[in-house]
Parts: structure tokens; sequence; C-alpha cells
């Protein structure tokens, strides 16, 4: 049996807010940075974890988690880990826009593609997901042993993973997700097995109301899901 001393935190953040004035759903497409609101998020994000005994910092290799991870490292003296693990999954839409009555939904031609909302079959498969996602999660855990670590990732990849550990159905309505900009996904683990999930947003009040978690979709704005 582990002792009440291996307990490892690894904190799984969602990158900060994106500068994507034309609504593309940007997926796995380089290029696309922080706003500087997501700088001002990451930032806050750096300031509350400040204090914790973080000795291991990730990110998905992604322009936008690399910069919402840099402060965190930064603050704990830490070199920036990159793992390909963390990456967003894959959309058969990305580099489209994928609005409100606006977007890719809209042209027959790409219906094909939802057919199969339980694996899913616009994109990387839930399955595939959690294998990966897991694996990053391990990694950091024997990273940090006995300490916290923290991962940068995307919307989908941190839900799927989640529900996986929580024993919920990786199927789901995108706006159900808990999983808001800048939000901390903990996982606590006891020796190496998952014990608890934690769920906190230290910067809610720089996040716009639209992209909180359960907000409707309203036309012009947050056109790109996920991230």
């Amino acid at each position: 049996m582990a002792e009440n001393s291996d307990v490892t935190v690894v904190h799984v953040m969602r990158h900060g807010e994106v500068a994507n004035p034309d609504g593309i759903l940007y997926g796995r497409l380089s290029g696309y940075h922080l706003s500087e609101l997501g700088r001002q998020m990451a930032d806050r994000v750096a300031e509350h974890l400040a204090s914790r005994d973080v000795t291991y910092v990730c990110a998905s290799p992604l322009e936008r988690a690399q910069e919402s991870a840099t402060p965190i490292a930064k603050a704990h003296g830490l070199d920036l880990a990159t793992d390909a693990r963390l990456i967003e999954a894959d959309n058969v839409f990305q580099g489209k826009t994928f609005g409100v009555g606006d977007g890719a939904l809209k042209k027959p031609e790409n219906w094909k593609h939802l057919v199969n909302p339980f694996k899913p079959s616009w994109g990387e498969p839930y399955v595939d997901q959690v294998v990966r996602m897991m694996g990053a999660l391990d990694a950091a855990k024997d990273a940090a042993r006995g300490h916290e670590a923290v991962l940068v990732s995307h919307q989908l990849p941190i839900w799927i993973v989640r529900s996986y550990v929580e024993k919920r159905r990786l199927w789901h309505d995108p706006r159900k997700r808990q999983c808001t900009l800048a939000s901390l996904t903990s996982f606590t683990y006891q020796g190496d097995r998952i014990v608890s999930v934690g769920y906190s947003e230290p910067a809610i009040d720089l996040v716009p109301a639209h992209l909180r978690a359960g907000a409707k979709p309203v036309k012009g704005k947050d056109k790109a899901f996920g991230a």
C-alpha cells in the first residue's frame, strides 16, 4: 500500500483566450496565439499556483498552450516541457467557421461527418483521446511524484479524460463541458491511482460571459468550438 506521502497532484489547465477574430475552428493549426486577455488569464493562473509545490510544467505543442504554460514554468523556475499527447483533438472542420447558423454545419456536404456522435465521426475518436491523455497524466505524475505538476492542454481532451476518470459516457453535449478558459482540472494520485478530481477557475472574472460553461451560443461570438 502506498505511503500517505506518496500523493501527487496533476493540474490540467485549459489555455487562455486566443486571438481569433475570424471565428475559425483552429484545431491543430499553427499560428494561433493568446490574445491580450488570454495572456492576462495565463498570468492569473501562474499567480494562483505560485505558492504550490509545482515541480513539473508541460504543454501541448500548440502556441496557445505553450504561451499559457510559460508564466507558470517561469514562476517556479522550471523549464517548460512539451508533450504531443496533450494536443487538441483532430477535427475535419479545422480551418472552417463553425458558428450558430453561419458556419460549416449549414453546408450539406459536411453533414456526412455528423452521422456518429458516439465515436465521433467528425474527428479523433474519444477512446484515442483517453489513451493519449492518460499517458500524459501518468508521465506527469511520475515526473512530479510526491509534488504537483501542471499540464496545459485543450478543452475537449481535458473534458474527455475527466469524463473517463469519473466514469461518465464519453459522448456529450459540448455546451455542457465544465472546462472554461484558463480553468484547472486537478487529478490527485495516491501512488499510481487517481483518487479524486477537482475543478477550479482562477481567472473566471476575466472570462467573457458567453465563453463560460453552460453559456448559450451567441451568433458572431466564439464561433470556434473547443480549442
